[in-house]
């Protein structure tokens, strides 16, 4: 595989950015090598600057559910972008979206829009001291929701990629509000709750773990963790910043059937262009200003060209049967894999929820960050590196989910598939 000019360029990125890159998993440090730098993505592949084609199973970490430049959303964005790139100002678009999102998690009454997921959640868990008059929350260990200061405790995402348990420069008076407990492990939340219930303003989690590969929750773990808030005033704020659209065009709490107090957006709702949301029930909403007293502004917040992919990507999710083509080419994506690992006696742990896909270098059961943790990342980089050098690409972490889009065909998971057997055999 020629890289001649991908070394190039970071080469030429180390002079002016930290680590050469803009955010740190894109890296590659957990898998050795260097990143390739990307020229264009179209449907299910990725073209990089020297001319080389992957199939992309990481679909930058999860908003092209669509595939990359899908045409009916192109379009859009070409025609508001004749219009101006931003405005300061409602547009009606804003509305729309609004609207679509409201209409799909019946549990978000109102919605806020910003810039990113860690914008989103940073400002409803603001929200949720203010509704509850509370100052502490309780966070789970591997999930990651953004790089605010008080929730870089035992973190996933970038912070597991790179081995970094909590971030320098953080001072500790703003962790100690943080409460953290294992995924999954109701006895220990019980006791927080129990002990610190009278301070505790919200609970956050993602419902699907995504950063820590994708962790599922137990039978009983939400609709758990819904009943012991609502039993101590305790907001529950789930993170669907990932799962949100993904799993289930309602969320996964439309997919679990439990309901939040609070709920954060983004990735699929800005169809690849920056956005989040935050949203919930009408008397918490109210609290924001300008209706009430809770400070949250942005600029770009409802960027008229992330409004619009938005709008068009849920447009488009409304397809019939879309989400059950997902589930199906992805649950031969996992067997797949699965058989192939197993023929060549490689110990893999396989999770999968819908079109999002973990596979751990592990013979254990993986049900929160410990058991995460216990994979061999090794292994996982001898792996990323044979799949990638076969046209594959794979997130270049452990710790990261596999993500399947509607634009990846029968003849993307056959080759797929194909590859992993020639990976598996080497390992």
């Amino acid at each position: 595989m020629k890289t001649t000019r991908s070394k190039k360029l970071f080469a030429e990125a180390l002079r002016y950015i930290p680590g050469g890159v803009n955010s740190p998993v894109r890296a590659f440090r957990s898998v050795g090598g260097q990143p390739l730098f990307i020229k264009r993505a179209k449907g299910s592949r990725l073209y990089d600057v020297d001319g080389n084609s992957f199939i992309d199973y990481v679909l930058s970490w999860g908003p092209m559910i669509l595939g990359h430049a899908p045409a009916p959303v192109i379009r859009a964005i070409v025609r508001a972008a004749a219009n101006g790139t931003s405005y300061g100002a409602p547009t009606e678009l804003e509305v729309r979206l609004a609207r679509m999102m409201t209409e799909a998690v019946p549990s978000m009454q109102e919605v806020r829009l910003v810039s990113s997921g860690t914008e989103a959640v940073m400002s409803a868990i603001r929200l949720a001291r203010a509704f509850t008059n509370r100052d502490a929350i309780l966070k789970f260990e591997g999930c990651y929701h953004g790089h605010t200061d008080y929730l870089l405790a035992k973190a996933g995402s970038g912070l597991a990629t790179l081995g970094i348990p909590d971030c320098p420069g953080v001072p500790s008076d703003f962790t100690r509000y943080t409460l953290t407990a294992p995924y999954n492990d109701l006895p220990t939340v019980q006791r927080l709750i129990q002990a610190n219930h009278q301070n505790l303003a919200c609970v956050i989690v993602e419902p699907i773990a995504g950063n820590m590969g994708v962790v599922p929750p137990g039978d009983d773990f939400l609709p758990s963790l819904r009943e012991l808030t609502r039993a101590h005033g305790i907001l529950l704020i789930f993170d669907e910043v990932i799962t949100g659209f993904r799993v289930h065009y309602g969320g996964a709490q439309a997919l679990y059937g439990v309901k939040p107090d609070l709920t954060c957006l983004g990735k699929i709702i800005g169809g690849g262009l920056p956005v989040g949301a935050y949203g919930g029930a009408r008397e918490i909403m109210r609290l924001v200003a300008p209706a009430g007293p809770v400070y949250q502004a942005g600029t770009l917040s409802g960027n008229p060209l992330a409004v619009t992919a938005g709008i068009e990507t849920l447009k488009q999710l409304k397809a019939p049967g879309l989400y059950k083509k997902l589930d199906e080419r992805a649950t031969a994506l996992a067997e797949g894999l699965g058989a192939a690992a197993k023929k060549a006696g490689v110990p893999l742990t396989q999770t999968r929820v819908g079109s999002m896909l973990g596979a751990f270098f592990t013979k254990g059961p993986v049900v929160d960050y410990a058991s995460a943790k216990q994979s061999n990342v090794q292994a996982y980089a001898k792996f990323f590196h044979r799949m990638l050098n076969q046209g594959i690409y794979f997130a270049p972490s452990q710790f990261e989910a596999a993500f399947l889009s509607t634009a990846h065909t029968d003849a993307d998971i056959k080759k797929t598939i194909a590859a992993a057997q020639m990976a598996f055999k080497t390992l």
